[in-house]
């Protein structure tokens, strides 16, 4: 019997990928979605969906199916719009977790594996960041997320759910729809000029999709329980290069921003030993394949 797979958020950037590479490996995948900030398209027609709002959802929902991994990435993203809407945030981030919790609690899941985020270290701790780098809570995005990640490993602690929290770093890829790439990408393809931040000089640790949904994968198949990870590239990548791998071009400066950091970068010798994992696409490749 395969095994399978329960993924919130499935039809969103990251998670369709997840549920891509789950049924290339003989997974079950049931995709809970309400297209909220996803897209239909992006679901692959061999997964099952269920139009539920995480935060609505009951473990009854899924009459007598059993889940041997649950990937939690469904939630709301972008700094700004918390900074308008917090309590939303809150609700979806953090109460839509603790309802797949409950969920996985009941269903007795084999994993529990949840989409944290790198935002959590804010923008003044020396880089690189590691796991035990003190967090800096800086808007209601990164207070939503991390209390999400508390609540798993809180879970995990107290009621004995099986979890693994993988703090994302910037990832990209085909699908994406949320910021800079998307930016550029229209910005080149109409011709206009690039609108970057202050100098360009801030760096930032992007990530391939590729990479990041095999490491969910690890994360769900190894015995490891009740630990955070940082799932990045290991390197740092200046906007300036960036802008020139995407082939360069007439610019716009904008302001800085107060809340976003001078450099962004992944400490992942963790996830190296732990999980065994390792990022293999460059972001020269990466990007290479996004153009084409």
């Amino acid at each position: 019997m395969s095994s399978r797979a329960l993924v919130t958020g499935g039809a969103g950037f990251i998670g369709s990928h997840l549920a891509d590479l789950l049924l290339a490996n003989g997974w079950a995948v049931t995709v809970v979605d309400n297209l909220c900030g996803g897209d239909r398209a992006n679901i692959p027609p061999a997964a099952e969906w269920i139009n539920a709002d995480v935060t609505m959802t009951l473990p009854g929902l899924f009459g007598s199916r059993t889940f041997d991994a649950l990937f939690h990435l469904a939630g709301l993203g972008a700094i700004g719009p918390s900074l308008q809407r917090p309590a939303e945030y809150m609700q979806t981030n953090l109460m839509g977790t603790v309802r797949m919790l409950e969920v996985a609690r009941a269903l007795q899941v084999g994993k529990f594996v949840y989409a944290a985020s790198s935002c959590c270290y804010g923008h003044s701790a020396p880089v690189p960041w590691s796991e035990r780098t003190p967090l800096e809570l800086d808007h209601p995005y990164a207070l939503s997320k991390q209390m999400g990640e508390d609540a798993v490993l809180h879970w995990g602690r107290v009621f004995g759910v099986p979890v693994v929290s993988l703090r994302m770093f910037d990832v990209y890829g085909p699908r994406i729809r949320a910021g800079a790439f998307p930016v550029f990408l229209g910005q080149r393809a109409r011709g206009e000029p690039f609108t970057v931040v202050g100098d360009g000089e801030q760096t930032r640790d992007f990530v391939h999709v590729s990479d990041v949904v095999r490491a969910y994968l690890r994360a769900a198949e190894s015995e490891v329980t009740g630990e955070s990870f940082n799932v990045g590239s290991g390197q740092e990548t200046t906007i300036n290069r960036l802008l020139e791998l995407l082939g360069g071009g007439a610019r716009v400066t904008l302001p800085d921003r107060p809340w976003e950091p001078r450099r962004h970068w992944a400490d992942i010798r963790k996830i190296e030993q732990r999980l065994a994992w390792q990022p293999t696409m460059s972001v020269e490749q990466g990007i290479a394949d996004l153009l084409r």
